[in-house]
């Protein structure tokens, strides 16, 4: 071998970093928990994972139009069409955390300590109290949605924004409006010193809130990753994986509560 091609070879890489392509909630992102979980995956595999954190109904998209190779989202029955439809397979559970209130520390609505999430909402609407909306079709945005369906109402005028915003920007627009939004508790507890907001709803099981994680159907997209996807299917739902959602904290607590054993 020539002098240059030595050097050549020299300045390659042994191998290609393999690239997977993920769509994913905003609240897996805002809380952290990507920050802590992916890096451990791509050192093990030698994958570069290329986030896209959006809302639920806008990940699910992505994941539709081929545009990742892997989806971990929180919407049941969205999940639940997006496989029977044929665009996605392999749908795995992967962990669960809850829905709270929260709001302001004033509490204007007086549902501060309840954990009957409906009756929440109905004072809330009562009261007049502003409400803030995700409004992005996100997991969160639709549970919400069914809350007030339930219900049947929901607060008027100037009382309801829908943002079309992430979780975090959601929390920061409550603060400074005074107001009462529905979010994820793994990204209340990140965002909880910025905004102060408190919490005012927990406990009800109707704010249980399961993520699952999806490989998109390589049948429907020839071009997908569909390897390296279930690559990443099997190590989130293994018993490494596992363990690191569930040693994931903010502040001393812990936020998600993998769906599996580890001695699964």
């Amino acid at each position: 071998m020539s002098a240059l091609l030595l050097v050549l070879a020299a300045a390659l890489p042994a191998h290609a970093t393999d690239i997977l392509k993920m769509s994913t909630t905003t609240s897996t992102e805002n809380s952290g928990l990507l920050e802590y979980l992916l890096p451990v995956y791509e050192k093990k595999t030698d994958t570069k994972i290329q986030v896209i954190s959006v809302g639920t109904g806008k990940a699910l998209e992505l994941a539709k139009n081929g545009d990742v190779d892997v989806t971990l989202v929180h919407a049941r029955p969205s999940e639940d069409k997006f496989v029977a439809a044929g665009y996605g397979v392999n749908r795995r559970d992967v962990m669960y955390n809850d829905f709270i209130i929260a709001g302001p520390e004033s509490d204007p609505a007086g549902i501060r300590g309840s954990h009957d999430v409906l009756a929440a909402l109905k004072k809330i609407v009562d009261s007049h109290a502003k409400f803030i909306s995700r409004g992005d079709n996100s997991g969160t945005d639709q549970m919400e949605k069914n809350y007030w369906k339930e219900i049947g109402t929901k607060p008027e005028g100037a009382n309801y924004v829908s943002a079309g915003l992430g979780m975090g920007e959601v929390l920061n627009m409550a603060a400074e409006m005074k107001a009462y939004t529905l979010t994820d508790r793994a990204t209340y507890a990140a965002y909880k010193a910025k905004t102060g907001l408190a919490i005012a709803v927990e406990g009800d099981p109707k704010m249980f809130n399961p993520y699952g994680v999806i490989a998109v159907n390589p049948e429907k997209h020839p071009g997908v990753n569909y390897k390296g996807a279930m690559q990443f299917v099997e190590w989130i739902t293994s018993p490494e994986g596992q363990a690191r959602i569930a040693s994931f904290k903010i502040n001393g607590q812990q936020m998600f509560f993998p769906s599996y054993k580890a001695t699964k």
